[in-house]
């Protein structure tokens, strides 16, 4: 028997084994370098492309979860404003903030009671903090607010420790700037800052804010910079008073 046909031999005995050992070998190499993803779309074609059910049941407590919280937030919301609206010495309707111009962020917000509820123009907007602005207009079930941040608004606040007066103007930021009568007023950093007795648009002793810094320079008095205690940059509830304005002093 020649070398060939003992060869050709061999061949016709092995060759199941060698092409099934190769096979195996390609197999490996080819799911190590594609990660095997080819098996995982297999595995979703015979499930007909279905979500499984375990990863619809995972979002939906995802979504539950979400809303538990956001339930939770909105309740201790609500427990400040009452707590607030308890200790409050004026008669005051609770509301939601409908809306405000994200454009115009610290000019005006839209609340969601008006003179349905005794809402008038001028009516005092509050929430927990202080002060916060004042109704410019009314619907029956809404009202239109200046924030006291808008750069029209003007407010008479005085100092509480030395009673040095001024008047608070909104400058379109979460600051304000008390401008002085007095050019040496009696004024330092922390001071605590709230609503005039002499103020026509607003009941007087409304907390207001702080002194933060004070600019000696400025002319024709110092100004000082006043930190708002309400959190006017992101208001979800107000508490509005039914003020009527009183009637501006006339000079003798």
């Amino acid at each position: 028997m020649t070398r060939f046909e003992l060869l050709r031999r061999w061949w016709q005995r092995y060759t199941s084994q060698i092409l099934g050992g190769v096979g195996v070998v390609s197999l490996a190499v080819y799911l190590q370098t594609t990660q095997a993803w080819v098996l995982r779309e297999l595995y979703r074609g015979l499930q007909g492309g279905r979500v499984p059910d375990t990863r619809l049941a995972d979002s939906r407590l995802q979504e539950l979860e979400t809303q538990v919280q956001e339930l939770q937030i909105q309740n201790r919301q609500l427990q400040q404003l009452l707590n607030y609206q308890q200790k409050m010495p004026l008669a005051t309707v609770a509301t939601t903030v409908l809306g405000r111009s994200a454009g115009h962020w610290w000019h005006q917000i839209w609340v969601g009671e008006g003179s349905a509820k005794g809402i008038t123009p001028g009516s005092v907007v509050l929430a927990p903090g202080g002060l916060v602005g004042r109704v410019l207009d009314v619907t029956p079930h809404t009202s239109r607010v200046l924030l006291v941040t808008d750069p029209s608004s003007k407010v008479g606040v005085m100092v509480n420790r030395s009673r040095a007066m001024g008047i608070l103007v909104g400058q379109g930021t979460g600051q304000t700037v008390l401008e002085f009568f007095d050019k040496n007023p009696d004024v330092k950093p922390g001071d605590r800052i709230v609503t005039s007795p002499f103020s026509t648009i607003f009941p007087a002793g409304i907390a207001v804010g702080q002194i933060e810094s004070i600019d000696w320079r400025a002319m024709p008095a110092p100004q000082a910079t006043v930190q708002l205690y309400a959190p006017v940059e992101r208001l979800e509830w107000v508490l509005l008073h039914s003020y009527g304005a009183k009637p501006a002093l006339l000079a003798p």
